[in-house]
């Protein structure tokens, strides 16, 4: 026979049981749809890297055909010329810098790398411009290794002899500095003006607002700059970006 004490408990039981299981139940039901939400969540951001990638992608293939153009032309002027001794230094130039280029296909480079593409072009111009064409280029020694994306420096070289060396006879002076300040990249290229020279690189044109581009998304999250500054004696373009090693990306 029960006592009075089992009964109310068993009544207690019958009475919480449903309401255990039906908050059992809610509580899977919740913990489920926060799982899936997780799950949506994740898939959204590995596609918005995917896409990221993509874009940055195919923003680097663009800028290239620009670098190659360029190049070939500055090479069929010295055969116009008919300068043929250096017309064959050029083409060996080239040949050496397409293929670092080919060893080297990354997405993502360090600036001792975009150096050497530089230094190849500077090599052929300074064959075409002879004593006309004065370049410096000094890094701090601790910067060599850090990242960049490919042909950030190099596009504005070329836009100084686009929009500079070769429109307007003269001396040219070209000079790259890449230093470290705090945790940040800055670079600076510089080339010198001519009196009467609007020296002011195509705004809207493709290389800067590739380099623009290309430092937004490869560092989403992070403090980028492109600057013009124009002055009394040429024209600066300064790039700030984080100063990262490789190993850390």
């Amino acid at each position: 026979m029960l006592t009075v004490e089992a009964f109310s408990m068993y009544i207690m039981l019958c009475v919480l049981a449903p309401l255990l299981g039906a908050f059992t139940l809610l509580f899977l039901f919740i913990f489920e749809k926060r799982i899936d939400l997780l799950e949506k969540q994740t898939r959204e951001i590995a596609l918005e890297r995917e896409l990221q990638t993509a874009l940055y992608n195919q923003l680097n293939q663009e800028i290239q055909p620009h670098f190659f153009f360029n190049t070939l032309n500055s090479i069929l002027s010295l055969a116009r010329l008919n300068r043929k001794t250096e017309l064959i230094r050029s083409i060996e130039t080239l040949s050496k810098l397409l293929k670092f280029k080919y060893q080297t296909n990354n997405n993502l480079i360090t600036i001792d790398e975009e150096l050497t593409y530089v230094n190849y072009y500077l090599e052929i111009q300074k064959i075409r411009f002879r004593d006309r064409l004065h370049y410096e280029i000094l890094t701090d020694p601790n910067v060599t290794q850090a990242v960049v994306i490919p042909f950030l420096i190099q596009t504005l070289v070329e836009n100084a002899f686009k929009h500079s060396f070769e429109k307007y006879i003269g001396e040219s002076y070209l000079k790259i500095v890449v230093r470290k300040a705090d945790k940040e990249i800055y670079m600076t290229i510089w080339n010198n003006s001519f009196e009467g020279q609007e020296n002011v690189p195509h705004e809207g044109g493709l290389g800067l607002e590739n380099i623009v581009k290309r430092l937004e998304l490869l560092f989403p999250n992070s403090h980028t700059s492109v600057q013009l500054i124009n002055t009394t004696d040429g024209m600066t373009v300064l790039v700030i970006f984080p100063f990262l090693i490789k190993s850390e990306i």
